[in-house]
């Protein structure tokens, strides 16, 4: 499925913005046209390219490991397995291997977008919808849904904060966003053509951002706290 990221409305947000820091391009990786979802397992990022994960090195660049599996938006890893968006599913996967272990629907029925992992729950962008669902990761029940005031690209939690992608023709940026109601409270604006697809932090200083078409994956800083 061709996921279009370019056309939904306005975006009315009038939190503070400040520039982007890239700090690292990786890509694009041979046989991968475009980079969907990402993740990190505390070693190495994983980049959905459609067809194939591809696991690199984030220190080298270099690619590590590959895993044929139907893989065309959000990735996530909680520890321990992958979880993948493939059309209308999520696949648990066993990264040791690549193998299947267990596939539950997923909530947007083919238009889900950004994936992620925290509390014990997947986390699931859905871009049309402008909405962030928490989802039972057996079942797939839907825990609870966020509402953001911009369509939905990649997810990701880090420190209790709660972070998405957004993608609108050649604008693109990456929003902190209140979890309980959805204000925007931050934004991180990427430099013109760089669009976010996937989103994933490092635990850290970064968030790892898929770079759809371009094939790239883009190192962002992630904003310092006053008492970090």
């Amino acid at each position: 499925m061709t996921r279009n990221l370019s056309k939904i409305g306005k975006d009315t947000s009038t939190a503070t913005a400040q520039a982007a820091e890239i700090v690292r391009e990786y890509g694009p990786f041979v046989g991968a046209d475009s980079v969907h979802g990402v993740t990190y397992d505390g070693k190495r990022v994983w980049a959905a390219t459609g067809a194939r994960l591809i696991a690199f090195d984030p220190e080298s660049g270099a690619p590590a490991r590959t895993l044929d599996r139907p893989c065309d938006a959000g990735t996530a890893f909680d520890g321990t397995y992958l979880y993948q968006i493939a059309e209308e599913r999520i696949d648990k996967i066993d990264p040791a291997n690549g193998n299947v272990l267990a596939s539950i629907p997923a909530p947007g029925h083919g238009f889900d977008s950004g994936l992620t992992w925290a509390e014990g729950s997947l986390w699931v962008g859905q871009y049309r919808d402008r909405k962030i669902h928490q989802i039972d990761p057996t079942t797939g029940a839907i825990i609870r849904t966020i509402e953001s005031n911009r369509f939905v690209t990649g997810v990701t939690w880090v420190d209790g904060e709660l972070w998405h992608g957004t993608w609108e023709g050649e604008e693109s940026d990456i929003r902190r966003i209140d979890p309980g109601s959805g204000a925007v409270l931050e934004r991180l604006e990427m430099p013109r053509g760089a669009g976010v697809s996937g989103l994933e932090s490092d635990g850290a200083g970064l968030f790892y951002c898929g770079g759809g078409g371009s094939g790239k994956v883009r190192a962002v800083r992630r904003p310092k706290r006053a008492n970090s």
